[in-house]
């Protein structure tokens, strides 16, 4: 599966911001090179950003700056009801296995999501535009085909 993201900056210009401003900056900086349409909204607390792309949206959080604290990307691609859960749980695993790259999908109260998490520990502004990219990337190119499929 080739991977293709509209807007991600380039390493050069990612070290750049990631020296200047930090993670928070950066992020903030990745989700508006990625919202051509101007959606982003960021929490008041300035730990959690949502955007649009394509036809999904896009959440981003970040519990904090130290380095225990975690920096995840999700994007809910199918809500229940669902009609043949266990082949969709089948494709899902194997989805995960090949095609997901950082991110996996994932089941949280009734939803289907695309989720990547690791810790903000040596994160890079690279690592910060790949996963948010790769969450965005595959949720938007598999939402609708998961919808028709296995929507009730």
């Amino acid at each position: 599966m080739e991977l293709t993201v509209e807007g991600t900056l380039s390493q050069q210009e990612e070290d750049k911001i990631f020296a200047e401003f930090g993670i928070v900056d950066t992020i903030q900086t990745v989700i508006s090179s990625m919202d051509s349409n101007g959606t982003a909204v960021v929490n008041q607390t300035k730990d959690t950003w949502k955007f649009r792309y394509g036809t999904v949206e896009v959440i981003v959080n970040i519990t904090g700056t130290a380095p225990t604290d975690t920096f995840t990307v999700l994007s809910t691609v199918l809500r229940a009801p669902f009609k043949d859960e266990v082949r969709m749980m089948r494709l899902l695993l194997e989805k995960n296995l090949t095609e997901t790259f950082e991110a996996r999908f994932a089941m949280q109260d009734d939803q289907v999501l695309l989720v990547s998490s690791r810790s903000v520990e040596d994160l890079s502004p690279g690592e910060i535009s790949r996963i948010i990219g790769i969450v965005a990337a595959i949720a938007d190119s598999h939402d609708e085909f998961l919808k028709a499929e296995f929507g009730a």
